[in-house]
């Protein structure tokens, strides 16, 4: 594979796995690529993409800033994807667990800077308790296996949430694999554990109240950039592409405030059955859109 770099976009991702026969769709973005004459932002193809460990909805999402990247992954669907093929629960989530891994791969291959996986929302503490016993012990298992992968491809894991909700077990694993990944530099990894957006920006509310009342800043020093500056996320840039998978139309309460401008990508299939030249075909979707940001058509020919 060959990756084609681009002034407007430097490191977008295409999902592979191993084995995998192109699509017609897929040959065309990698005819593109090569006769670089396709008119709007072209992406570099260089390898696998990414899926996550459990949580209740199953995306992914591809954000940029100058030249770094982000791809940030809503989970989705495992459960329903394993009810409606009469399996059990957990099945559809040691599908989806597995899909983590190829994604990271896949990201990691194709240059991606940062991956942002939606492991498990504040909400899911409302399931089945033995459900939720499951995805913990699968979180625990999973960054146990994974770290030496982790160590091997320089990827440097973070985690975003309410990370005290997390039973003490999932915590000192979390904490461990975080503190020996630190300085890995080729990918940074961050899972959504206990995550809600809300939470996070009644968070952010309360430490900016906070310093405006010990005269810390004043209020006229309140803009974009300080509540970035306060988010969970505040290393990471904005959302450029949303997948959305198992014909679900909604966000479900995952980085209401970084996804502003955000492409909405929606498909009817489920996260472990997302396949690769589905991800092809959201990334072709993506491309041919036009992304002013306020701006008229004219002013950014």
């Amino acid at each position: 594979p060959s990756i084609m770099k681009n002034q407007d976009i430097r490191k977008q991702a295409v999902w592979l796995i191993d084995g995998y026969k192109p699509t017609d769709a897929a040959k065309g973005v990698f005819a593109a690529a090569k006769m670089n004459t396709t008119p709007y932002p072209m992406l570099p193809y260089n390898g696998i993409m990414h899926s996550a460990i459990g949580a209740e909805l199953s995306d992914f999402m591809l954000g940029k800033e100058t030249a770094k990247k982000t791809l940030s992954d809503i989970e989705d669907a495992y459960r329903a994807s394993a009810k409606e093929k009469g399996f059990l629960r957990a099945f559809g989530h040691e599908c989806g667990a597995k899909s983590v891994r190829s994604t990271v791969e896949a990201c990691t291959e194709l240059g991606i800077k940062n991956l942002t996986l939606y492991a498990f929302s504040s909400e899911n503490w409302n399931r089945p308790k033995l459900e939720v016993q499951t995805l913990m012990q699968l979180l625990i298992s999973s960054l146990k296996k994974e770290l030496p992968a982790m160590q091997k491809n320089s990827i440097r894991l973070n985690a975003i949430g309410n990370l005290n909700n997390l039973p003490k077990k999932v915590q000192k694993e979390l904490l461990y694999v975080i503190e020996s990944t630190k300085e890995n530099i080729k990918m940074n990894l961050t899972l959504a554990l206990s995550y809600g957006s809300r939470d996070e920006i009644v968070d952010v509310t309360r430490q900016i109240c906070n310093k405006v009342k010990n005269n810390i800043i004043s209020i006229e020093n309140i803009d974009d950039t300080l509540i970035n500056q306060h988010l969970y996320t505040q290393n990471l840039p904005d959302v450029d592409l949303l997948i959305r998978t198992s014909g679900e139309k909604r966000i479900s309460n995952f980085l209401l405030w970084q996804i502003a401008y955000a492409e909405l990508y929606f498909t009817d299939l489920y996260w472990p059955e997302f396949k690769k030249e589905n991800i092809y075909e959201a990334i072709i979707s993506y491309q041919k859109r036009e992304r002013r940001f306020g701006k008229t058509s004219e002013q950014l020919s």
